[in-house]
């Protein structure tokens, strides 16, 4: 059953009070990973009681992946959809991660949703993955099309063919994001109009709009800049085709006033209903009426192992090259490969700069180069929280920064944020942690290299640990193999959304 939206706008905690203040927002979009079902925002809670629907929007999944989705990320998105009362959830048709067992090598993540190659491959596992969230969901599932600054080579299908076999064959609905075709017309030539006339529109679930920049002539999708005229006109167009159950305004950074976002909803309403007035026209002068719904789903014979394997390997020679510093594949264009490459680490260092946002305060003007050298050679292969400590543990062992009152501040916030829990904060145990400190500061240090600085943090943390129950140091070190238990909550992002 179609649900009925309306008009609304993505919520984030910058802007809730001036959503909450909107007149004429029927609904709400929330990123799942920001939100914790025990402890929804107030915000959200009272938009709520109002009766304003909130969507969870997913991006970790990695439904595009070479994987099978993961447990455990599933049931936390379907956890959030019945926290939130929610009539569905959506994801993305990307790939967010790689390695691995299926391609015998060491797990990567992008932080940032990776376009799929539209090949028959990656449709059969696409399409298995899809039904196993749908499977393990509580209410339907949509799914997003991203934008991409890269094509795969060797592609058998367009967008609009592969968006079509897979809402044919899952019964999946689809989240159709215009400014993510505008984005794909600049970077890779294909054409919007083309993908809405092959798209089966009685799928769609709702519609994204959102801003973006365009940088020597690569067009960035940002949801940080205002929507321009051809996103607009690419809405038009889908409002003459068929009528959306929902539209949405997508804004992520460089939030303005609530006045200038109630403008750009004006504009979106002013789009939609120039469609709906083209498509009443055409309905009038053809004497038709609604376009009909499909039959039903083809059913989905499965992947199959081998498919799988085949996409695993050609994923993760993509990412490994863009986060790893590996040869570019044969027959992707090198140039973009680098256009991608740079803003997935910028990126890193925006999302790390938020979830640790001492950081930049302690680093100062110096942060932003010292994590981009640091990113160069050490791919993220958990989460941002992860990413932050294992940023401070490669500059601590490095001797860096070289003002000593810097790095003792970083050693102290390494040492707080890197054990299974958190530090104590009990009177008796920050008096220990103060003593310790000033007895271990009359120590002689010796040379400042990478081995000294690892040698005194093993010292500092194993000179009265255990007396005062701080965390082990052993498995502080041993982070790779026991990943930190907090969930990141940074978007992984991820743009493309």
């Amino acid at each position: 059953m179609t649900v009925r939206l309306g008009a609304g706008i993505g919520w984030r905690p910058e802007i809730a009070e001036g959503v909450e203040g909107m007149a004429g927002i029927d609904w709400v979009e929330a990123v799942a990973e920001n939100v914790c079902p025990g402890h929804l925002p107030a915000s959200l809670l009272r938009l709520r009681e109002r009766g304003v629907t909130v969507v969870p929007h997913g991006v970790g999944l990695g439904l595009g992946g070479a994987e099978r989705p993961d447990a455990g990320r599933l049931a936390a998105l379907a956890e959030r959809a019945t926290a939130l009362g929610a009539p569905l959830v959506t994801e993305h048709i990307a790939f967010v991660r790689a390695g691995g067992p299926l391609s015998a090598s060491p797990r990567l993540e992008a932080g940032h949703l990776l376009p799929v190659p539209r090949t028959r491959d990656a449709l059969d596992v696409l399409c298995e993955n899809v039904r196993i969230a749908q499977d393990a969901l509580p209410v339907p599932l949509a799914v997003e099309n991203i934008a991409a600054l890269f094509s795969w080579p060797g592609e058998e299908m367009t967008e609009g063919q592969f968006l079509y076999e897979l809402a044919d064959r899952t019964g999946v609905r689809l989240l159709v994001d215009v400014a993510n075709l505008h984005t794909n017309h600049v970077n890779r030539g294909e054409d919007p109009a083309r993908a809405l006339a092959e798209l089966p529109l009685e799928a769609i679930a709702y519609v994204h709009v959102a801003g973006g920049v365009e940088r020597d002539g690569v067009w960035h999708d940002s949801h940080a800049h205002p929507v321009p005229r051809p996103v607009l006109d690419i809405l038009t167009d889908l409002t003459s085709r068929v009528s959306p159950p929902g539209v949405l305004l997508e804004r992520d950074e460089n939030f303005p006033e609530p006045g200038e976002l109630e403008r750009e909803l004006a504009s979106i309403r002013e789009a939609v209903e120039k469609g709906a007035a083209v498509r009443a026209g055409a309905r009038a002068a053809k004497g038709t009426g609604a376009a009909g719904s499909r039959a039903g789903s083809t059913p989905d014979p499965g992947s199959g192992e081998p498919a799988r394997q085949r996409l695993a390997l050609a994923q993760t020679s993509v990412l490994s090259a863009l986060v790893a510093g590996t040869p570019v594949p044969e027959g992707f264009d090198r140039g973009r490969m680098a256009v991608q490459a740079r803003a997935l680490a910028a990126k890193r260092a925006g999302v790390v700069a938020k979830v640790a946002p001492e950081l930049p305060v302690l680093l100062g003007e110096g942060y932003r180069a010292a994590f981009l050298a640091y990113a160069q050679s050490r791919p993220m292969t958990e989460g941002y929280r992860r990413d932050a400590l294992d940023f401070v543990e490669h500059l601590l062992l490095a001797g860096r920064p070289e003002d000593g009152r810097t790095r003792r501040e970083l050693r102290e916030w390494w040492l707080e944020r890197s054990g299974p829990k958190p530090r104590s904060h009990r009177p008796v145990v920050r008096l220990a942690r103060a003593t310790r400190r000033v007895l271990l500061g009359a120590l002689p240090r010796g040379t400042r290299g990478a081995g000294d600085d690892r040698t005194y943090l093993t010292s500092v943390a194993l000179r009265g640990v255990r007396a005062v129950g701080e965390p082990d140091p052993r498995a502080t070190f041993a982070h790779r193999e026991h990943p930190h238990p907090r969930q990141d909550r940074g978007r992984g992002g991820a743009r493309g959304h």
